[in-house]
């Protein structure tokens, strides 16, 4: 007995260790930066680069954006990606996926984010293998034409097709962002505020070709390939089908992450559901995420990754219980549960990472669920047909119309929905500790719902003291926080003073609220603040024993009593700097985004030239000083 514990122990260990080994494998090798070949190891000052776009990201207020491969660093071939930012001008220049383009290599380094809990785009273009930008400007580059073939530019092709036969007919601009968005995964041509009703709304999934789409898709595809199950081979046959038709699709959908991982996770789910066992389709989803994971190990970071994963594992787990909990005679009423049951599931298994990326809970995500998701299979099917008809040249203008109407209806119905604000609940804080345990609370929550025993009780009394006690850590580290604060904010003053679980800011900004301002709605969720309080700009107050003397334009900087202040300059003063070093003999000078460039260049050399420490926010980000 004891040699057979010994045995599984080490057989244990000897399995834990593969797969720390073989992650570890996968993130080295998936790392462009450790080859001899990446791009920044033989950039020199005058390098040209040959690059190769890679992907079409939504566009930026003043340039067009796009991933872009390095090929060639003055001719001599290379690895990596980067983000490339081109200039718009009159003439519209727009490159296509394939293209090539060769330009002098002028990389620059991505910036953090500038404001404490700001989101962290450096980071987030640094786990797709993206480490720096290049900036062009319309006559900043050479145009060579098409690279050499590649999936990703085909179906380029065939959605630029698709774009320029559906144009040809009268469907609205909407429609078309949305058709662009549910079939074929762009999402680029989206307004905002239609973006926004629909995460408000919490339908955003319906906007991102997924697991919801990809699945609805897996269904429909089973249903109509039933038949060939009296053949003769024939369930190897529609498995087979099946697989390729999804993987067709995803080809369309422009083989994005999000749609490569969803047709990965169904093509596992399709092989499983073929043998009609529930734990079989649980083994192909943890099949599937081991093997994006081990080809793409940068995915375990991806919210659309941990989204799917954590909805479908979900609906497998706990859908079939809650399904059970209501029973009824009724055919519709049963039908009705059993969506509802789906919704309610998938939001169990994404509420705290939902909570911990956004902050933010729709209310109404059940009502919006039940009353588009029994749908959302025709309009997908709808949708198809149009294409095919389209490009056909085959489209009548009655399906146009009625194709187009239904669209403009779910546009309605999601403006509708979005717009009963006192159901959206925001600014809710989630940390990541908070993150864990609320994942451990709830899982032992469930089991002790589903089966009662004394055993499973313990587990989910623990779970809830382990909880209690991450809110109490929590709360005793931010009551007990006080410092002062500068924000920065392009071409505004946000500063203010933190006691404890409260902000007292001061802006020169004209807002009714705080929450108009995007840097402290973070700062007071990432902070878990009670209140932020807006008090009138003054040019000078006292904290503890520390003054703060701020300049605005009207240069004024003669208070008496003054000693070794710190310094904020706001609004581009046109002051001596040096006279003023003199005068109040400043401890720190600070400039906000609220100053000219070039006098803060001018000013940093005169604090240079004094030995007085200078902070930019707009370099360094915001200047915190605890007390």
């Amino acid at each position: 007995m004891l040699f057979v514990f010994r045995n599984s122990i080490r057989y244990s260990v000897t399995i834990f260790l593969l797969f720390i080994f073989l992650g570890i494998s996968a993130v080295y090798f998936a790392n462009d930066t450790n080859y001899d070949s990446y791009y920044q190891h033989k950039v020199t000052k005058n390098s040209t680069a040959l690059l190769i776009i890679f992907k079409v990201v939504k566009e930026g207020v003043y340039a067009y954006k796009y991933v872009a491969r390095v090929a060639q660093i003055d001719g001599v071939p290379s690895r990596g990606n980067v983000l490339l930012n081109v200039e718009k001008d009159s003439l519209k220049t727009i490159f296509n996926v394939d293209d090539s383009i060769l330009l002098s290599a002028d990389f620059m380094s991505l910036k953090p984010p500038l404001n404490p809990h700001q989101f962290n785009y450096k980071q987030y273009l640094a786990r797709q293998g993206i480490h720096q930008q290049l900036f062009l400007k319309k006559d900043g580059y050479q145009l060579l034409g098409k690279g050499r073939f590649s999936l990703r530019g085909f179906s380029a092709k065939i959605r630029s097709k698709i774009n320029t036969a559906l144009q040809k007919h009268a469907f609205s601009t909407n429609t078309l962002a949305v058709m662009n968005a549910l079939l074929l995964g762009q999402r680029q041509d989206l307004s905002n505020e239609l973006r926004n009703e629909y995460a408000n709304a919490g339908a955003i999934h319906i906007l991102a070709v997924s697991g919801l789409h990809v699945g609805i898709l897996l269904l429909l595809l089973n249903f109509l390939l039933q038949p060939l199950e009296r053949l003769r081979q024939g369930k190897l046959i529609k498995i087979i089908l099946v697989i390729v038709l999804l993987w067709c699709f995803a080809l369309i959908a422009g083989g994005s992450a999000s749609v490569v991982r969803a047709v990965t996770m169904f093509s596992f789910v399709a092989v499983g559901l073929s043998f009609k066992r529930r734990k079989t389709i649980l083994f192909s989803l943890i099949s599937s995420a081991f093997l994006l994971l081990l080809v793409k190990p940068m995915f375990l970071f991806d919210v659309g990754f941990q989204l799917s994963y954590l909805a479908v594992f979900g609906i497998v787990w706990v859908q079939p219980k809650l399904a059970n909990l209501l029973k009824c005679k009724y055919w519709f009423f049963r039908k009705v549960w059993s969506l509802c049951s789906v919704s309610i599931a998938a939001q169990m298994g994404v509420l705290p990472l939902s909570l911990y990326y956004f902050h933010q809970f729709p209310g109404l995500f059940f009502l919006s669920n039940v009353l588009i998701i029994p749908f959302l299979g025709a309009i997908l099917m709808g949708g198809i047909l149009v294409i095919t008809l389209a490009l056909s040249n085959l489209l009548p203008n009655f399906i146009v119309v009625s194709y187009n109407g239904i669209i403009e209806v779910l546009n309605g119905l999601i403006h509708w929905i979005a717009s009963k604000e006192a159901f959206l609940f925001q600014g809710i804080p989630m940390s990541f500790l908070r993150l864990l345990a609320s994942y451990l609370f709830f899982i032992a929550l469930f089991q002790v719902c589903v089966k009662f025993n004394m055993k499973k009780l313990r587990y989910f009394l623990l779970s809830l003291l382990l909880l209690q006690g991450v809110l109490w850590f929590e709360h005793l580290k931010f009551v007990s926080k006080n410092e002062f604060i500068v924000f920065h904010v392009p071409r505004k003053t946000s500063y203010g003073i933190r006691n404890g679980k409260g902000l007292f800011l001061k802006t020169n900004q004209e807002v009714t609220s705080w929450q108009e301002i995007t840097q402290i709605a973070n700062y007071k969720v990432g902070e878990q603040l009670d209140f932020v309080e807006l008090q009138p700009t003054t040019n000078y107050f006292k904290i503890g024993n520390q003054d703060f003397l701020v300049v605005d334009s009207l240069g004024v900087y003669q208070v008496k009593g003054l000693k070794n202040p710190i310094v904020l300059l706001q609004n581009s003063p046109k002051i001596n700097l040096a006279r003023l070093i003199k005068t109040v003999a400043p401890k720190q000078v600070i400039v906000d985004g609220n100053n000219y460039k070039s006098y803060i260049e001018r000013w940093r050399r005169v604090c240079d030239k004094n030995r007085i420490p200078f902070h930019d926010t707009g370099k360094q980000g915001a200047y915190i000083l605890k007390f």
